[in-house]
């Protein structure tokens, strides 16, 4: 999955629901859950994410929709392997970019 995000300090939360194709109560509901998911809150309440969040909530949309986790298995798995997973994470991610990159030039010949 690659969020369509770039190049803003902070984003709000409809901007983050839209980018993972998810309602934005789901993403008010896993920051509830997670304590990892810490969005700064204006005077009114407004959640404002950092890329950080967002990479956060990319890694749990990772492992629970797209893996599988159930939520206690999520958390388990951010709190005792979390390097590893962002690392692996991060890898696949990568290599995803690079197929489809292959696949553009394969289209192309």
């Amino acid at each position: 999955m690659k969020t369509k995000l770039a190049g803003k300090l902070y984003y709000g939360i409809g901007e983050v629901a839209e980018a993972f194709e998810v309602n934005a109560s789901l993403i008010r509901f896993w920051e509830k859950e997670f304590d990892e998911i810490k969005p700064k809150k204006n005077a009114k309440g407004n959640r404002k994410f950092t890329n950080e969040d967002v990479k956060t909530i990319e890694l749990i949309y990772h492992l629970v929709k797209e893996r599988g986790f159930t939520l206690e298995g999520a958390k388990t798995h951010l709190k005792e392997e979390k390097n590893k997973t962002l690392s692996s994470f991060e890898m696949i991610s990568k290599l995803k970019n690079v197929k489809a990159e292959l696949l553009k030039i394969k289209e192309q010949l």
